[in-house]
């Protein structure tokens, strides 16, 4: 009798314990939103309620005949890559370089990726474009909660200059790998390294690893001004593995989309020589018309 006692006693302690974890959580990751709210919110010219942020689908949604679907194509968008050209050498054993020649480096990059892209740029654009189809994120899994202590993105952009916005997507991983991250706008136009300012208003503010220079590294697109309604689609590339400090060739991203204040984070990998990955879409709709401009709308009919 005192055994179970005590064994009850136990596993309502435990019932207990794991009760305060999930509150303890919850209460850090409504501390971590209001923040957020607190920093980005005063920039908005639209209130939240004026829009409305309609997440897409992630491949845990699809159903079974359309996971094998979605995995054909996959293979069609990794065979792309190769059919395309569009590998890019590994570059940059270990090694250590003096100011002067990090920063040699560095202008050399910049000028083979640009010659990179004059000559692939047509083959880079029909890629995307076949990425561009999919609806969903491959491999790619929603975070629910993170710990203010592990959530260091902010720190990063504002490590970088990084903008905050109406609409804004982040990209950062931990090594010195260069990915790049592709914004297709509902306008049609693609945010990426060689279209950094779009038409319709967003930027690439940050753009990070053509030289290998961080293990923290962090990209960022923002809308600073009203972002237009429709759907917008992420995607992230593989631009280049650097063999430095050990780098490996798959690589583990997160991904933060913010919308008016509120946030949703996502995880993924991503592997040198497939295809670019998308990882989410989603799509803003404008203010409901009121009852009056219902009414005009009907006698202009």
């Amino acid at each position: 009798m005192q055994y179970a006692t005590i064994a009850a006693s136990f596993g309502i302690g435990a019932l207990v314990l794991v009760f305060l974890i999930k509150r303890s959580n919850k209460r850090r990751r409504l501390a971590l939103i209001e923040a957020r709210r607190a920093k980005y919110g005063p920039s908005f010219t639209m209130d939240e309620t004026d829009s409305t942020h309609i997440q897409g689908r992630q491949t845990e949604d699809l159903n079974d005949v359309e996971v094998v679907a979605y995995d054909e194509r996959g293979l069609v968008r990794n065979q792309n890559v190769q059919f395309l050209r569009l590998l890019v050498s590994d570059l940059f054993e270990d090694e250590e370089l003096d100011e002067t020649e990090e920063e040699q480096q560095r202008a050399a990059l910049v000028e083979e990726r640009q010659a990179w892209i004059e000559e692939n740029e047509d083959q880079l654009d029909q890629h995307a474009a076949l990425v561009e189809e999919e609806e969903i994120g491959s491999g790619v899994s929603v975070m629910e909660i993170i710990a203010p202590e592990d959530d260091d993105i902010e720190e990063r952009l504002e490590r970088e200059g990084g903008k905050g916005g109406q609409v804004q997507v982040s990209l950062a991983w931990d090594d010195y790998n260069d990915l790049d991250m592709h914004v297709f706008c509902p306008s049609g136009e693609r945010i990426y390294f060689n279209n950094k300012i779009s038409e319709c208003g967003g930027e690439l503010d940050v753009d990070m690893n053509v030289r290998p220079v961080s293990n923290n590294a962090v990209e960022n697109v923002v809308w600073t001004g009203n972002a237009p309604v429709g759907k917008y689609k992420i995607g992230v590339h593989f631009y280049k593995h650097h063999r430095k400090r050990r780098s490996k060739r798959t690589v583990t991203f997160r991904l933060r989309v913010l919308v008016h204040g509120k946030s949703r984070d996502y995880s993924g990998t991503i592997t040198a020589g497939n295809a670019m990955q998308m990882v989410t879409s989603f799509t803003l709709k404008g203010p409901e018309p009121s009852s009056e401009e219902d009414e005009h709308s009907d006698q202009n009919l």
